[in-house]
């Protein structure tokens, strides 16, 4: 008699548990039908057209700048210092006086040798006379002679030791930090300043073997510099190529010589050069930010008219495209492969995107992209 009320219970729970199932079966069922009609609403991006450039044929490379004459002075001869006629970080002409080191003993000695000088020339007038009239032997004059060149060599040599302590700049330039002191005893070979012409400047950097066919003297070149104001690009031109390729890196050496009346660049910097070729590259350019760059590949999206109903009210959408890209110049890319010129491609937000995406294109907050950009003070 116990057993048909636990029956009872038995099929009510299972009523209740498969009426609970066939709810929820209804309740996934309707959310799936929603999902298959709901519709994400159009993106908002901003497009821009693939345009065909032609853009200069530019070899880069990493130079280091080398003054056009650059000497560290050093005394050519022992001595004190007796005067420092110079400034450290002045500019100095050529031949101008640096440093006038102790020439007391040198002095007094040249005014002997100057004393005999001149008695060396009267005997030697004298003995010239002599020997028209046949008054001294023809040896008497030779002695002479010789006395009055070897005085002038005398004369001559301790004049020679006052230049060499007489320290002049050999060309002009800029003079660096001093490196004696007043009273000081050099010694020969001792550094003093160092010397550097820096205007012109010559940039000094490597180019691969194979394109040294198209590298000559007279090309043109663009240094840019950490150490010049942000996009300031300076000016010059190739002056010399090293007439034997390095065997070990199988690299040219070039050097460009460039105007720095500034003298903001300094040898021993590194600077960037670009030289500039005659021939021009025809290329296909779009916004590097249109580019959605991955690991596998890199690809754009491009805008393209809705089929179907949504075509007949002008919808957009977009179609993810690999393409191969090229150099970057500026806020551009060069597209190699994978786009057609005209073509609209996103130009920015492209990581929001996905294939198929219905999109509204709104060019009123597109940015201005250039060539070469310039960094504004904010």
């Amino acid at each position: 008699m116990k057993i048909k009320p636990l029956l009872l219970s038995g099929l009510g729970l299972l009523l209740v548990v498969g009426l609970l199932g066939g709810i929820y079966a209804l309740m996934i069922r309707a959310m799936i039908t929603h999902g298959k009609q709901l519709k994400m609403p159009p993106e908002v991006v901003t497009a821009a057209t693939a345009q065909s450039q032609s853009w200069e044929s530019l070899i880069a490379a990493v130079g280091s700048l080398e003054a056009v004459q650059g000497v560290v002075v050093t005394a050519e001869m022992t001595g004190k210092v007796a005067a420092i006629a110079f400034d450290p970080g002045t500019r100095v002409k050529a031949g101008d006086l640096l440093v006038q080191q102790d020439i007391s003993a040198e002095t007094a000695q040249l005014r002997a040798a100057e004393a005999a000088v001149a008695l060396a020339k009267i005997n030697f007038e004298r003995a010239k006379k002599m020997l028209e009239t046949k008054v001294v032997a023809e040896s008497s004059y030779d002695n002479a002679e010789a006395q009055l060149k070897q005085s002038l060599g005398q004369a001559d040599a301790i004049r020679a030791a006052i230049a060499k302590k007489t320290i002049r700049a050999p060309f002009g330039g800029r003079l660096g930090i001093r490196m004696i002191n007043l009273g000081q005893i050099i010694k020969e070979g001792e550094p003093i300043v160092s010397l550097q012409a820096l205007d012109p400047i010559f940039v000094n950097f490597l180019v691969p073997q194979q394109q040294l066919p198209q590298l000559h003297p007279g090309l043109a070149v663009r240094i840019t510099s950490d150490a010049l104001p942000s996009g300031q690009v300076v000016a010059g031109i190739i002056t010399a190529l090293n007439p034997e390729v390095d065997a070990a890196s199988r690299n040219i050496k070039v050097q460009a010589t460039v105007p720095n009346p500034s003298e903001i660049l300094r040898p021993g910097m590194y600077a960037n050069v670009a030289i500039v070729l005659p021939e021009q590259n025809p290329i296909l350019a779009i916004p590097a930010t249109a580019v959605l760059y991955a690991p596998y590949s890199d690809s754009v999206f491009i805008v393209e008219d809705a089929k179907g109903d949504e075509a007949a009210k002008g919808g957009k959408v977009v179609r993810q495209q690999f393409v191969r890209l090229g150099e970057k110049r500026g806020d551009f890319v060069a597209v190699l492969s994978g786009l057609k010129p005209e073509e609209t491609v996103v130009s920015t937000g492209v990581f929001k995107l996905r294939n198929g995406q219905s999109v509204v294109i709104d060019n009123a907050l597109a940015p201005e992209f250039k060539l070469a950009p310039q960094v504004k003070d904010s």
